[in-house]
Order: C-alpha cells, then structure tokens, then sequence
C-alpha cells in the first residue's frame, strides 16, 4: 500500500480530458484524500494537448509531484509527451483503439491497452469512453466503483436516470477490464486508506471569488481573459443572489474606472485580469491613487510579455504592479500562496482599500488561480468588514459656499471620506493635482501637502501576516524565499536538504509592497545563503529584497521562465548545489 501517488490523464483538447479528471479527483476527494492537481492546456478552444496532473495523498501536498504512477492515454501524444515523468513501475492505461506503442527508451513502465472507445460505444455512445477510463483508474487504486455514483449522479442526473446508469455501467466495465489485465500486480498501487474528513475541492479563482462576496463585494464590471475569467464566471452565478452584478466591460480600461466608481458610489466593487488587462489598467490605477478611491484589483500572472503564453505558468507581473504606474502613489500589493489565503487576503484587500483609500492589488498566478487543492473548511467567523473612515452619519454643516475637505491634510495620510449625496458633503474629485477639497491646485506648498499626506497613508499598514514562515530558529545554512504558488516546492525541498543535514528556513512574502523588510531581515542576517526561487527571467522578487534587505552577497536565484510549474526535485538539486559550490559540505 502507498501514502501517496501521482496520476495524470491527457489528450486533446475537447475531448473530455478535464471532465476525466474532475469526475476522479472529485470522488478521491470525498473519501478524505489530500489533492493537488493542475492543468496544462493549450491557448485553443479545442485541439491541442492538454492533460490533468493529480497528486493523490494521504497528507496535504502543496505542489505537482517530480514524477507519475499512472498515466491515462486518449491518443499517442499523450505518452510521447508525458511518458518520462513515469517512475520505475509505472502503468500507462492508454485507449486501444490508437495502438499505443511505448518509446524504446522507456523500459521500466507497462503499458495496458484499454478499449475505451469500443466499450463506451458498445453501451450507446463513445463520449463515455473517459468513463471507461475513470473505472480502469479506480482498479488500480484499489477504490470501489461505487465512490462514483454520487458525483455521476450530479453531473448526469438532470439527463434522466438511465444517463446516469449507463455511465456508471462504462465506470464498472473499465475497472472489470484492468483487473483482469493486472492480476496479482494490482497490489503495487494500492492506497492506504483516507481518514474520511470532508474538505473542499477548490482553485485558486473560485477561493477569490468566495472572498469577495463574503468580504462585502457587491459589483464586478471586468473582460474575460486566461487565467482570470472564473472568478468572472463564480461572481455571475452568486452576486445576483445577495443583490450584486457582474457587467462584462468592453475592455480592461473601462472595467477598472467601472470599479472606481462603484468604489467612489460607496459600493464595494472589483476588478480582475492578467497582466494584458493590467497593462490596460495602469493609468487608472493612478487616478484611484491620486483621486484616493479603494479598489480590489486581481492580477493573475500568466507568461509574458504581449500573449506570451497566456495559458501558462508565471510570475513575471512583480516589478510592473509595484512600479508600473506613472507618477507615484500608495498602492498595496498582496499574494497569498494557497487557496485559503486566497480566500481569506481576498477579505482582507477589501478592509485595506478602504482603510487606507487606495488601490490594492492581489497578486495570483495561473498555478494558484486554476491549480485544484484540498481545502479546509473555511471559517466565517474570521470574516471582519471595516470600511476606515468612511463617514456613515450625518456630517456637520460647512460654511456658505465651502466645500468638504475630502483631501484633508491629517497625520496618519488618510482623510475622512464621503460618499456622493451625503449632505454637506460636496467636494471636487479630479485626476489633476488638488488642495483638500479637491479643486485643481498647482501650488507648490499643496503639491507637497498633497504628495506628503499621500504617501505616508501606506507606512503604519497593519496586515496580519506579512510574511509566512516556516522556521526552527532564526540562523540557517539556507533561507527560502518566494511568493505566490512556489511555497509548495520550497516546502518539499526543505524536507529533502533537511534529510541531508542542511539547516533550513523558508520566508514566503505574503505583502510584496509596502515590502516587510523588518519581519524578514532577522532570517536574511541569520542565514548563509538566501535562495530566492521564481517563476520569470530576471529574478524580480529577488531584486526587491536587494533594493530592501541589502545582503546582495548572500542573495541568488533558482528561476524557471519555460511556461512550467516547479517541481520540488528542480528546487532540491539548484539549492543543493548552491549550498555545495559555496564550499559548503
């Protein structure tokens, strides 16, 4: 029996490959296993290769595994692309009908053919063939086919009982089928069994969009883009039924002032895109920060720049989110690196916007927005709404012909805000420089009030962990640094440079900016090396910290830019090597 195993299911795009694999995780789920899945896809809406990786475990996993036990096989490319990933034992369980042949090279897998198709076609249609594919899965882990009804019926049952039977029939015969065909070797991959406990099945988006509905997010105008549309789509479904909207814009520039102004109404709004859209996006972000309006942005990263490769892993937005608008305003760029600080920081963007009026950016990026994780059931107890000083009651009466200073110069940078229509409360909002009751001003005295009173907003920020720490005491051979989705694999390098006597630390940076440089300076001068691991070229997190920290001696970078998640091996060795070429034994 196994604690834990790595299955993946591939082949061309549309031809049921994800719905394969949501059918499989799904029932796993229920019976109380830990997953992690993510998708590779290709930027087409049918065509291509595509395949679901998925971590099956007995504990929780943070991260796509190093290598596969199972690969399932609707068409030869399938095992021509993914067949180096098998371990020694590993099973493909690929379709008959394609003849599927395994490389010369790979000698250490066995490969079943499966009629997929013919079975699925002899009970009345084809398209059951990932059915078919489910159940010959399901033998091989030891799982009854009966774990599938309740997820079968969900999916099927609006199509009438004998839909649902006939799937289950395809289900039964595909796990009949590879029993036979195994034998006594199905013993290899036999699960231990789960501890039964119920937990979500979520992505990274579907987290988001929880978030904003629970933190109080009652509008949404934005354009569909990779990877960012589910939260779109989530908020459609939901927002109407707490007296919400959702408004699909023209394009990213009208979807951000859209919100703005929602914001401005008083009304708790977002925004989300990839970094296209947030391109789009940046002369507005600076009229939210000038004009002192909240608002929730969310930025999930894909490969850049233009297109690139919009359905890929990344994480190159860091530098242009924090430095990409003209001029200088607060702004306030966050990153969780699960799926429940996605959900929880979500909540918390929106307290932040409006206690320091200004634009907050949530930073994701596709492995986190669209990789599928076992969550813990939320608590909602911990959902707070605080909407800083936004003024609620009646206001006092102004002087014959004043205005209210709605830009009023105070200590702390965040001046008494009101909402259009409140009585007493009129006051000028433009996109030009301004004196407290927001006429155009150009005085050189007001410019310095104005930017002064601005920028101190963000410096006394209160965020309840600014960084995640995973940590025995504060010196190390080694300290892990990154953001977004690579805490999984830092996590799993850890344990394997730990196993080899290596001491070490890891800091993932939750609030990229105002950059927390006092929580993570104890760790960087407590340790010998600082790896900074990311997804783009030119190491922006890693640049940040020398712009912040200083220690450039001790800072280097493990980077990956080929569109492909990390594994935690890739991690592992680069950081291995580093600690040995540095004369370390």
């Amino acid at each position: 029996m196994v604690q834990q195993l790595s299955w993946k299911v591939g082949g061309q795009q549309g031809e049921g490959i994800e719905s394969t694999g949501e059918i499989f995780s799904t029932a796993l789920n229920r019976l109380g296993y830990y997953l992690y899945g993510y998708r590779h896809f290709s930027s087409r809406i049918k065509g291509g290769h595509t395949n679901n990786k998925i971590r099956v475990s007995t504990t929780q996993v943070r991260s796509v595994s190093d290598d596969l036990d199972i690969l399932v096989a609707f068409d030869q490319e399938t095992i021509d692309v993914n067949v180096h990933e098998l371990r020694v034992g590993g099973v493909v369980i690929a379709d008959a009908k394609f003849n599927p042949i395994l490389p010369e090279t790979c000698t250490t897998a066995t490969l079943y053919a499966v009629p997929f198709t013919e079975i699925a076609t002899e009970l009345g249609t084809s398209l059951m063939k990932n059915m078919v594919a489910v159940g010959a899965s399901s033998a091989v882990l030891h799982i009854d086919t009966e774990v599938f009804e309740e997820v079968v019926l969900e999916i099927f049952g609006k199509k009438g009982q004998k839909v649902v039977q006939k799937n289950m029939e395809a289900i039964k015969k595909g796990a009949d089928y590879i029993r036979e065909q195994l034998g006594e070797q199905l013993e290899t991959m036999k699960l231990d069994p789960a501890d039964g406990k119920k937990r979500m099945f979520m992505i990274g988006n579907d987290a988001i969009a929880l978030g904003a509905l629970a933190g109080g997010a009652r509008f949404m105008p934005a354009y569909p883009i990779t990877p960012a549309s589910e939260i779109m789509e989530y908020l459609i479904k939901k927002l109407p039924q707490f007296g919400g909207t959702v408004i699909q814009t023209e394009d990213e520039i009208a979807a951000c002032t859209m919100a703005i102004g929602a914001n401005y109404a008083g009304v708790r709004a977002l925004t989300a895109s990839a970094g296209p859209g947030l391109s789009l996006m940046m002369e507005s972000i600076g009229l939210a920060g000038i004009t002192e309006q909240p608002v929730v942005i969310i930025d999930t990263q894909r490969g850049g720049p233009s297109t690139g490769l919009p359905t890929k892993q990344e994480q190159s937005d860091l530098m242009a989110m924090i430095y990409g608008t003209h001029g200088e305003i607060p702004k306030i760029v966050m990153a969780p690196s699960t799926v429940e600080e996605a959900f929880y920081d979500t909540i918390e963007a929106f307290n932040l916007a409006e206690e320091y009026q200004c634009p907050v950016i949530m930073l994701t990026d596709l492995q986190l927005s669209l990789g599928k994780q076992s969550v813990e059931p939320l608590d909602y107890n911990r959902v707070e709404i605080r909407r800083g000083k936004l003024q609620q009651g009646e206001l006092e009466e102004l002087e014959e012909k004043q205005y209210y200073k709605r830009y009023r110069v105070t200590e702390d940078g965040v001046s008494p805000r009101v909402i259009p229509g409140m009585k007493h409360g009129i006051h000028h909002v433009t996109g030009v420089e301004h004196d407290e009751t927001g006429k155009p001003s150009e005085s050189p005295v007001n410019r310095d009030d104005q930017m002064n009173k601005r920028l101190r907003k963000t410096k006394g920020i209160r965020f309840n962990m600014p960084i995640h720490v995973h940590s025995h005491e504060k010196e190390s051979d080694i300290l892990f640094v990154g953001f977004n989705s690579t805490r999984g694999v830092i996590e799993e390098a850890m344990e394997r440079l730990e196993q080899d006597g290596i001491k070490v630390n890891h800091a993932h940076i939750r609030l990229i900016h105002p950059f927390p440089a006092d929580e993570l300076l104890p760790y960087v001068q407590g340790a010998k090396k600082v790896v900074v691991v990311e997804n783009n070229a030119t190491g922006q997190l890693a640049n940040i910290l020398k712009m912040n920290i200083a220690s450039h001696d001790k800072i280097q970078s493990v980077l990956k830019y080929d569109g492909n998640p990390f594994l935690p091996q890739e991690v592992y060795a680069k950081s291995k090597e580093m600690f040995v070429l540095n004369g370390n034994v």
